[in-house]
C-alpha cells in the first residue's frame, strides 16, 4: 500500500530517490535497496500507472520491424546494442519469479513475424542476420515451417522469422512486485507526490513537492513521459517525445496462441496471456484532444483488429472486451537513454522507449549499478543523453 500524504517525511534525508513509478524504476529501488542502499521512489500517480501498466506484456528481442522498413540497415546496425540490451534484460526476466517472489506469468516460447510478400522475406534475412552477429539465435521459417508451427496463421502469409527469446509477462504484476520487494528491503515509496522542483545544493540534491521537500546524495529519473518536464527547468533537452498508442484485449478463450506475432506490413503485436484472453497491439496511435486528455481512437481499433483477423483469421467470432490508452515514448534514434545527466554530477537518467516493459529489469540493474559506482561493467556509450547535440545523430523513426 502506498504511504498516506499525511505521513510523509518532510525533509528526510535518502542516499537516492528515484522518480517514476513505472518498471524501471521500481527495478532501479530494488535494486538499490538490494544493495544496502537508504532508497526512495516517487511517483505523481500512483505504481504502474503509466506506460509499464500500460502495454500489452510483450517481451521483445528482435528489431521491430517498422524501423528496420523506414530508416534501413544502417540504422539497424546502430540499434545492435540497444538490441543486446533487450536480450539480456530478457535473460534477466526468467530469474524475477524466484527473485522476487511472484509469478509475473512469464512465457518465452519466442515471436514470431510473417510476412504475406517475398520482397519482405527478403528484408526478413537482412534483419535475422544483424540479430544472428550479436548471438541471437533468430531463424527464417518457410511457409510449410510456418504452418507446422501455428497452423492458425492464415494460409496467405509467405513465410516468418522466429526469434526464440521472446516471450510475454503480465505487465499488471512485474511493477508492483518489484516494489513490494523493494519496501521489504527497506525502501520507501510514495506515491501521489509530483516533483516541482529540482536544485543541485553542493553535495545533495533538494526535491520540491507537492507534499513537501526531500533531501538526497543522489537522484535517478526514470519517468519517461514526464523527463521534458523535469530536465526542461534544468537547461538540458530531453530529445523525448511522447505519443498516446492503444491496445485491447478480447474475452478468455481456449488457449492456442503459443507465440509472440507480428506482422510486416502493418503495425501488429498479437499474443495470448495466460487468463486466455489475447492481446492485440503493435503501437496503433490513440487520440489527442485539445485540452490535453487522450481517449481510445476507433479508427486505429478497427484497424488493428482488421491486421489481426488478416494474420489470425479464427479470432472472427472473439468478442473484444476492452480497449485502452497509455503513453508511449521514443527518442530521436529508438535507442534508451542510460547516462549521467550532463553538469549533474549524481544525477542519472534511464529511458528506453517503446520497448522499456521489455528492458525494466536490467535498465533498473543498470542504473542501480551507475548511482552505487558511479560506472557500469556495461558500455553503454551508444546511450548518452547528449548524443542527439552531435550533427550525426539518427533520423526519426517510428516503433511498433
Amino acid at each position: 500500500m502506498s504511504t498516506p500524504r499525511n505521513e510523509f517525511l518532510k525533509q528526510e534525508q535518502f542516499d537516492t530517490i528515484v522518480i517514476g513509478g513505472g518498471i524501471a524504476g521500481a527495478a532501479t529501488c530494488f535494486y538499490l535497496a538490494q544493495n544496502g542502499a537508504h532508497a526512495a521512489l516517487l511517483d505523481m500517480y500512483d505504481l504502474n500507472t503509466g506506460a509499464s501498466g500500460r502495454n500489452a506484456g510483450s517481451l521483445h528481442g528482435q528489431i521491430q520491424y517498422e524501423p528496420f522498413d523506414q530508416l534501413g540497415v544502417d540504422w539497424a546496425r546502430t540499434f545492435l546494442p540497444a538490441l543486446e540490451f533487450l536480450a539480456d534484460s530478457i535473460s534477466l526476466w526468467k530469474g524475477l519469479p524466484e527473485l522476487l517472489n511472484s509469478d509475473l506469468e512469464i512465457s518465452s516460447n519466442g515471436g514470431i513475424m510473417v510476412a504475406e510478400k517475398e520482397e519482405d522475406l527478403r528484408q526478413l534475412q537482412i534483419k535475422v542476420d544483424l540479430e544472428n552477429s550479436i548471438g541471437i539465435p533468430s531463424t527464417m521459417l518457410s511457409q510449410s515451417e510456418l504452418v507446422a508451427k501455428a497452423p492458425y496463421v492464415s494460409q496467405h502469409m509467405v513465410g516468418a522469422a522466429f526469434c526464440p527469446i521472446e516471450g510475454k509477462a503480465n505487465p499488471l504484476l512485474a511493477t508492483p512486485a518489484f516494489a513490494k520487494k523493494a519496501r521489504e528491503l527497506g525502501a520507501t515509496i510514495h506515491t501521489g507526490v509530483e516533483v516541482l522542483k529540482i536544485d543541485k545544493m553542493k553535495d545533495s540534491f533538494l526535491l520540491t513537492t507537492t507534499s513537501g521537500d526531500y533531501r538526497c546524495k543522489k537522484i535517478v529519473l526514470t519517468s519517461n513521459a514526464g523527463l521534458s518536464r523535469l530536465v526542461g527547468p534544468l537547461g538540458l533537452d530531453a530529445q523525448v517525445v511522447n505519443s498516446p498508442v492503444q491496445v485491447s484485449v478480447t474475452e478468455q478463450i481456449q488457449h492456442y496462441i503459443k507465440y509472440l506475432f507480428y506482422f510486416t506490413t502493418e503495425k501488429l503485436t498479437l499474443k495470448q496471456a495466460k487468463s486466455g484472453s489475447v492481446l492485440i497491439g503493435g503501437g496503433w496511435p490513440a487520440t489527442t484532444h485539445s485540452d490535453g486528455s487522450i481517449s481510445v481512437n476507433p479508427d486505429s481499433l478497427r484497424s488493428n483488429l482488421r491486421v489481426a483477423l488478416k494474420v489470425v483469421p479464427g479470432l472472427s467470432p472473439v468478442k473484444v472486451i476492452r480497449t485502452w490508452v497509455g503513453m508511449g515514448s521514443q527518442t530521436p534514434d529508438q535507442r534508451p537513454v542510460i547516462d549521467s545527466l550532463p553538469g549533474f554530477p549524481g544525477a542519472y537518467v534511464g529511458i528506453y522507449p517503446s520497448l522499456g516493459f521489455s528492458a525494466g529489469p536490467l535498465l533498473g540493474k543498470t542504473l542501480a549499478e551507475l548511482t552505487l559506482n558511479g560506472e557500469s561493467e556495461r558500455d553503454l556509450s551508444a546511450f548518452r543523453f547528449d548524443r542527439f547535440a552531435s550533427p550525426a545523430a539518427a533520423l526519426v523513426g517510428s516503433e511498433n
